[in-house]
């Protein structure tokens, strides 16, 4: 093959390169055109003038920009209080989810005892389940406790390993680390919970912080859990507090939108964060089974 041939070759694979890159990131600026969507009409109706959300023709922004909608709506509701119990709520349940799941998978993954591969598949099968099949026998539960009304309903089943796909997620991480490193330190005199403790949660960083933006997105905007359990107003979250801003009659859709937006704040602040942490567990997990 002469050095033109291989010239004009080149030159052909050069350019359907450019024009495959070229439909991929075309078909990606369309994705997220759709996906931003929402959030700019949430962002237009949040900063426009109390009853010009819905007039024709339609106009993505008005004048003037009343900015003011932010404060006057996140002030017209105790929302400062339900955004301090929201707080303490997901904390506390990430702590749980993180601590439960990584020891009950450390189980499944590295420990030997009867009946391990049974419980682990009927693990497996709570997660094909609805929420709502649980709903009704763990409400009586809870209020046989006397749990209702508070916090402890939302906050204690993580710490009892209360979503099975947490503790899947975590176990096929662990099964890809190499049991060598284990067994190197228990020639060394570490322990089980040694080497849990000092060689595989420093190692499982990535699918602790997936766990964890999980946990925390579940639980920042759950709606229906708070509504069952929490009735007092002073311990509302803020999921139930933007409810507040309608009823049969009317809907105040710039307040509802100014503050949605600062409540998607905190969830959208973390997936950034964690973002190297979110990639990198999803990638890893599930190599081996």
């Amino acid at each position: 093959m002469s050095s033109t041939t291989l010239v004009h070759y080149y030159e052909r694979q050069s350019f359907k390169r450019r024009i495959t890159l070229a439909f991929v990131y075309l078909a990606l600026t369309a994705g997220a055109v759709v996906i931003l969507a929402p959030f700019i009409w949430m962002l237009s109706t949040a900063v426009k003038v109390p009853g010009t959300e819905f007039i024709y023709p339609p106009q993505l922004f008005t004048r003037p920009l009343r900015w003011n909608n932010f404060s006057d709506g996140w002030t017209a509701l105790p929302f400062t209080r339900w955004f301090f119990n929201t707080s303490v709520i997901t904390l506390l349940s990430v702590t749980g989810a993180v601590t439960s799941s990584s020891l009950v998978a450390y189980g499944f993954a590295r420990l030997e005892f009867p009946g391990r591969t049974a419980l682990f598949v009927i693990l497996l099968s709570t997660m094909m389940l609805p929420f709502h099949v649980r709903l009704i026998p763990m409400f009586i539960t809870f209020r046989f406790l006397g749990w209702i009304d508070t916090y402890l309903p939302l906050i204690v089943p993580f710490f009892f390993g209360g979503v099975p796909f947490f503790i899947f997620l975590v176990r096929q991480f662990f099964l890809t680390i190499p049991l060598e490193m284990e067994d190197a330190a228990a020639i060394d005199g570490a322990g089980v919970f040694t080497s849990f403790v000092l060689i595989i949660l420093p190692l499982s960083r990535p699918v602790l912080g997936v766990v964890g933006v999980f946990a925390f997105i579940r639980v920042w905007n759950d709606f229906l859990e708070p509504l069952i359990y929490l009735h007092s107003m002073d311990k509302m979250t803020l999921s139930l507090g933007l409810r507040f801003f309608q009823d049969q009659d009317f809907t105040d859709w710039t307040s509802l939108m100014a503050v949605s937006i600062i409540v998607l704040v905190p969830s959208v602040a973390l997936f950034f964060v964690a973002q190297k942490y979110y990639i990198h567990g999803v990638v890893t997990t599930g190599i081996k089974g």
